[in-house]
């Protein structure tokens, strides 16, 4: 068999062109994508990634502002094109869109073990969706003055709690959409909510620098943590309920970090985790088959997915998504993949691989 050069130096230049068209869309599919490895010896190297990845069918077409993991298989996701979208990121293809909202998603809430799942809006509203029902809301909830900017379900999925940067948490019964609960703070711009699991608490992270305890029962605040410097942007509760993650807003260095809270009797500061360079917009913990030490990872409005060791808080790897804008949200995906929601090039599927050492790439967008 003659050389690849040699039949197409024989080839009629109509074959040339076909096959110059089909290298620059592949050629065209290679991202560099640059992240540090810490050695061994201690020695932290820039490394590039020049991989290809697959360009799936996107979700939306503008700005995606959240997104979250309805199953190992299915995430939900909403932006600013007003539209909430159901999307099989295995294969790459749109299950369902929802639309109903008026204005930019702000949240998303997945209900456990089941095919539902709530979006919240600058429009006000927060709306339950049914995976496989109607493409229109089945239930509704507004009872905010301003944009929902905290979304929580509570573990039994009878309760919904909702937050807004009207100083208002609501609690409401998801069967009957009826407000129950409401409780008002002076200065308390939420930013983002999370149910603990097992427990009636519900954590709220807010503008005023402050993270709260909320005891559902009665919609009482039941601890405040430690003022941070800088505003508290989101927060994420581990699985076992026992630990937390809150993530500060800043610019050049300056804040830019996640913080590890413990949630038992001494609720106290346990680590934090600083090399970000602008605002952390999102943390999660990752699954403990991932590593041989508890992980968690982090993104942010610098473009970068950053691993940190959860104990030490080391990071043991940055990922940089270049050309990406500020990445909004994460979820974890399954055991070895994370989702990222980025402010100009959509969702980011991310792969973690385990030789050498703990590394952080992207396999697919969408």
């Amino acid at each position: 068999m003659l050389p690849l050069r040699c039949h197409l130096n024989q080839a009629p230049p109509q074959v040339l062109c076909r096959f110059c068209a089909v290298m620059g869309k592949l050629q065209s599919k290679l991202k560099h994508s640059t992240y540090k490895y810490s050695r061994p010896d201690g020695i932290i190297e820039d490394r590039i990634h020049t991989k290809a990845f697959q360009e799936y069918t996107p979700a939306h077409v503008d700005t995606v502002s959240v997104v979250a993991a309805l199953n190992s298989d299915l995430c939900v996701s909403g932006g600013k094109d007003k539209t909430v979208v159901a999307y099989d990121w295995k294969t790459g293809n749109v299950v369902k869109r929802f639309r109903g909202h008026e204005r930019e998603i702000t949240k998303i809430a997945c209900v456990h073990k089941s095919n539902q799942f709530f979006s919240a809006s600058r429009d006000r509203m927060v709306m339950m969706w049914d995976l496989h029902g109607s493409p229109q809301p089945k239930q509704q909830f507004s009872g905010h003055a301003m944009v929902v900017t905290g979304l929580a379900v509570s573990p039994d999925s009878s309760q919904l709690c909702t937050g807004s940067r009207d100083n208002t948490l609501l609690l409401w019964d998801v069967g009957t959409g009826q407000c129950v609960e409401r409780a008002s703070v002076s200065r308390n711009l939420v930013t983002h909510l999370c149910w603990v699991p097992r427990e009636p608490y519900i954590l709220q992270t807010s503008e005023d620098k402050t993270i709260r305890l909320w005891d559902s029962r009665g919609l009482q605040v039941a601890h405040i943590f430690p003022t941070k410097q800088h505003i508290q942007t989101y927060c994420e509760v581990s699985e076992d309920g026992h630990k937390c993650i809150s993530c500060s807003n800043g610019f050049g260095g300056e804040g830019c970090e996640a913080t590890l809270w413990d949630l038992r009797q001494t609720r106290t500061r346990m680590c934090e985790y600083k090399g970000h360079f602008q605002t952390v917009a999102s943390g999660v913990f990752l699954p403990r088959a991932l590593a041989l030490m508890p992980v968690i990872a982090t993104s942010s409005h610098d473009c970068k997915v950053k691993i940190w060791n959860q104990d030490t808080g080391a990071c043991l790897f940055t990922l940089s998504l270049d050309g990406s804008g500020p990445l909004n949200s994460l979820a974890v995906g399954d055991t070895i993949s994370l989702l990222c929601a980025s402010f100009r090039r959509g969702i980011h599927l991310l792969r973690v691989d385990h030789s050498p050492g703990l590394e952080l790439r992207e396999v697919a967008a969408f």
